[in-house]
């Protein structure tokens, strides 16, 4: 297929009244714009403009509503008090500074991500590195801080936002390697951001080569987490090191490791162009896998036609539904969040409606501090209506799989509003988390309490 290159330009806060599709909507639908921009981060670029969304539906257009920022993603306190700064034109310092207290009220490192999930060597934090569970790391690369376009979802907003103790990003040093190096239990490794593939094919491979030397024998999976599959397919078609990435690619393939590429697709508009269809084919052409992944999101994807035909369009195209997250609570959360009830019924409904490939996809799931946590069905126990729930993935292996039930709660949005069933005063894993909490280093672990006094956030 010819593709023809594409010439990626950049947009953020001060192009909202220079981009030319934006000259249709009012002034201050403008400034809402600025005044949300000014506090959430917002990047977008000329491939999401001008193929992906579809202006005649804007406000209303998903896309839109995935990559540009609305009112209602800040809180109405927030919001007016940005907006009051923005129109008396404070200097630029005191207004990072309002910026900076609206955002460490909105949860930036949710479920311990910098408290609980950073892994210890010698004695000091690996910089860069994530450990949540027994088989898996995440590594962040320091040239990976930054995507192709921002969802407005975006769970590692904090990232974006200039506030650098709230960034993840690996040393000069690398002791990322070291570390993985010794922790034979490891198996799989995430590189992830930000996004990886922002950066030149030189430094991806700085990265990933290490894991193909010896001493690495217990690493069998190599995963990229990107979003450039949907918002720059050119990075695996027309970029000038497009091959140079796909060869990378077959080297991990021909030494033996598993590669998986976990593309984040939020809706089955950013499959159905040319180009992100050509971008697939050659990735798998390679060997490597694309696993699929997206959490539900009001006002993007939060019906279940939007799911059929994602997954079926994704195994069509030979990729491999994965999850389906819950938004995570963090962020414009109370803007895109949905009920857990109503997860499961677009989830159930959804995943009837699809071939058994198609059924590889977990879900609902939340991505809490003890786990991942997925909604398995709603029913009635004992004459009382409960949710049935198991861990995915937990911070104690043994907990996987194991049901547990909560009381039914038709507003409850995330694990924390949750509260055990049959009387019960706690869920099973509760004393468990708690004593695993306290055997944390006092200084890495801030986290805060669920309902029941457990850590759940």
């Amino acid at each position: 297929m010819n593709i023809e290159p594409h010439n990626l330009r950049f947009y953020g806060i001060r192009d909202i009244d220079k981009i030319p599709q934006l000259q249709k909507m009012s002034p201050s639908d403008r400034r809402a714009m600025k005044v949300v921009a000014s506090v959430l981060p917002f990047r977008t670029n000329s491939y999401v403009v001008e193929e992906l969304i579809d202006w005649s539906k804007v406000p209303d257009d998903p896309m839109f509503r995935l990559t540009f920022p609305q009112m209602g993603m800040l809180e109405r306190e927030h919001f007016d008090l940005m907006g009051r700064a923005l129109d008396a034109n404070i200097d630029a310092h005191k207004r990072k500074e309002l910026a900076n207290q609206i955002r460490l009220a909105m949860n930036p490192h949710p479920a311990g991500q910098k408290s609980a999930n950073v892994p210890m060597l010698d004695d000091e934090p690996v910089a860069g590195v994530q450990r949540k569970y027994r088989e898996t790391c995440l590594v962040f690369p320091s040239q990976g801080q930054t995507c192709h376009a921002y969802c407005t979802f975006c769970f590692r907003w904090p990232q974006f936002v200039g506030m650098d103790d709230m960034k993840f990003a690996t040393d000069e040093a690398r002791r990322f390697a070291d570390f993985i190096r010794r922790e034979k239990s490891l198996t799989d490794v995430l590189i992830t951001g930000g996004d990886p593939l922002v950066m030149r094919t030189k430094n991806v491979a700085s990265y990933i080569e290490r894991f193909l030397e010896p001493g690495f024998e217990h690493i069998q999976t190599i995963r990229i987490g990107t979003k450039s599959v949907s918002y720059w397919p050119h990075r695996f078609v027309t970029d000038r090191d497009a091959d140079d990435l796909l060869r990378l690619f077959e080297k991990v393939i021909n030494a033996g490791k598993h590669l998986a590429i976990m593309g984040h697709y939020n809706h089955w508009v950013e499959l159905d162009t040319p180009v992100a269809r050509e971008a697939v084919r050659r990735i798998r052409s390679t060997g490597a896998n694309i696993r699929t992944q997206s959490p539900l999101i009001r006002g993007i994807n939060d019906h279940s036609d939007v799911w059929v035909k994602m997954w079926d369009m994704q195994v069509n195209q030979g990729c491999i539904p994965y999850y389906m997250f819950v938004e995570r609570d963090t962020g414009a959360r109370h803007y895109f969040e949905v009920p857990l009830v109503r997860a499961y019924e677009i989830f159930q409904d959804a995943i009837q409606r699809v071939s058994g490939l198609g059924r590889t996809a977990r879900g609902p799931s939340m991505s809490a501090f003890p786990g991942k946590v997925v909604v398995d069905g709603i029913t009635e126990v004992g004459g009382e209506k409960v949710f049935v729930l198991s861990f995915m993935q937990a911070r104690d292996p043994d907990w996987t799989k194991r049901p547990f039930f909560a009381k039914f709660d038709p507003t409850a949005t995330w694990l924390d509003k949750l509260k055990p069933a049959f009387g019960e005063d706690a869920f099973f894993f509760e004393k468990d988390l708690d004593a695993m909490s306290r055997r944390r280093p006092p200084e890495l672990l801030k986290v805060a309490s669920g309902p029941n006094g457990a850590v759940l956030h």
